[in-house]
């Protein structure tokens, strides 16, 4: 569930590269929060990722 319901962040996949040059697979995830939002006038819960919290697109309850 690691995905914001605003802009749509999710996670995003890639290696690990260690000294001697080996890969490994790893993953990045967005920093999600529950958060209680006005959406189409009511009061919904929503996932939402930080940077949007952070930036105002979100309007909480």
């Amino acid at each position: 569930m690691a995905k914001c319901s605003v802009c749509g962040k999710g996670v995003v996949f890639g290696n690990t590269i260690s000294h001697s040059h080996r890969k490994c697979n790893r993953t990045w995830k967005p920093n999600i929060r529950k958060v209680k939002a006005v959406v189409d006038g009511t009061n919904k819960t929503v996932y939402v990722c930080s940077r949007c919290l952070r930036s105002g697109k979100v309007e909480r309850a």
